[in-house]
């Protein structure tokens, strides 16, 4: 196997997900050198539940590509389930997002935006693993790097390192980046079905998701229209409950898919095959996000919501943060620009997050959880509140994203 040494370019970028994507997009339409490498091809498989709130949509708009997205399957808000009754809540006006979604797989969205952040002038690199940071005088200065199908590794050098490789995370490992155990952990599965309901207008959550003995646990079902014949059908699990060690994932799924509304047909006939899994670190509980020469984005930061597991928006956002952080260094040769990325999250996530977090150690009650979703489900007005604070969608003009949680929690609590 051959090694060679690269140019040094402004940027690399580890990982060409969402959040390493929209990182190198803004950095790339500002003018610097990116290099952007991806250890798989695209188009490819990512377990995802594929739902794009306003939040997700502001931030593709924001990219240029809203002609693309129209497109795809849009919807009005969300069909709140549980105990028997049912919600439709729609997406609540906003002066600055807007009040549609869509649903978009894993597959054609990662590809959408990694190939515009290509025609913003990233130099995009498929199939290229970052297998080790290069390290120099403390300091990160790129990375060694492998081609799959040409067989050698080089050194790709860079004044700044962006790492964006997911949940896992291997580069921001060897970087010394771990997860708090302390904050609750989520895990996801799904898979997808074909239905006769694929095209509606609205997401479905059932919020009482239940195993086989009928106990309801600490998390949420979903079904996704495509719009293409398909649904993407899940359930996610929060390690606050007492029984997570022990809950089999592809049991629940399939009691999930069992029980759900029978005009959505779904069965073993109408499965599209497998369904895959993972574990969504959350609520900023991966770190140190900052470093000498690098910043850590997306999943590989710990950034999914504790509140609803949506991680698509906040890898988007991360990713813009960090590329204004990484643009400020560059732009006056300063390492320590790089410190106001930090402060940027804890601005905007900061208290929310630990809000969120405080919210899924409740529910984390299986009996405290059945009382607190029962009660909601009574109140439209109580429910549409619930879905602006879990969906971070409350308007300037509103209480604080934080206070509103903890009045809400609160109210909840007094209720239950």
């Amino acid at each position: 196997m051959s090694t060679s040494v690269d140019r040094r370019h402004d940027v690399l970028v580890v990982g060409a997900g969402p959040s390493g994507s929209a990182c190198a997009y803004w950095l790339a339409d500002a003018g610097y050198d990116v290099t952007l490498v991806e250890r798989k091809r695209f188009p490819r498989e990512k377990t995802c539940g594929d739902g794009l709130t306003p939040r997700a949509v502001r931030q593709l708009e924001d990219m240029g590509l809203a002609q693309e997205l129209a497109g795809f399957h849009r919807y009005d808000g969300l069909r709140a389930m549980a105990f028997g009754r049912q919600l439709e809540l729609a997406w609540p006006d906003h002066p600055d997002l807007p009040a549609h979604g869509y649903v978009v797989t894993r597959r054609d969205l990662d590809h959408l935006v990694a190939e515009r952040a290509q025609k913003a002038g990233a130099a995009l690199r498929q199939g290229t693993e970052a297998a080790a940071p290069v390290i120099e005088d403390g300091r990160v200065r790129g990375a060694v790097v492998a081609t799959r199908d040409a067989g050698r590794t080089e050194q790709i050098r860079s004044r700044y390192v962006v790492v964006s490789d997911g949940a896992n995370s291997r580069f921001g490992r060897a970087l010394g980046t771990s997860r708090d155990r302390g904050l609750a952990l989520g895990m996801a599965l799904r898979g997808y079905y074909r239905s006769p309901r694929h095209a509606e207008p609205w997401i479905e959550s059932h919020l009482d998701v239940r195993d086989r003995t009928g106990q309801v646990l600490p998390g949420y079902g979903w079904i996704f229209p495509l719009g293409d014949g398909r649904v993407n059908v899940g359930v996610g699990l929060l390690s606050t409950s007492d029984r997570w060690a022990g809950v089999n994932t592809t049991e629940l799924m399939a009691a999930f898919v069992d029980t759900a509304p029978s005009s959505w047909e779904l069965s073993r006939a109408t499965s599209c095959g497998a369904p895959t899994g993972g574990r969504l670190p959350m609520g900023l509980s991966v770190g140190p996000r900052v470093g000498p020469g690098h910043l850590v984005v997306g999943d590989a930061a710990g950034s999914i919501n504790p509140f609803n597991g949506e991680g698509i928006a906040y890898a988007y956002e991360t990713g813009r943060l960090a590329a204004v952080a990484v643009g400020e260094a560059l732009a006056n040769d300063d390492d320590g620009a790089l410190r106001a990325y930090e402060s940027a999250l804890q601005h905007r996530y900061g208290l929310y997050y630990r809000v969120a977090q405080a919210f899924v150690q409740l529910i984390g009650r299986p009996q405290l959880m059945r009382a607190l979703v029962g009660t909601g489900m009574h109140s439209r007005t109580l429910m549409e509140w619930v879905l602006r604070i879990m969906a971070n969608l409350l308007r300037p003009d509103e209480i604080g994203p934080a206070e509103a949680a903890y009045r809400a929690v609160a109210a909840l609590a007094r209720l239950a």
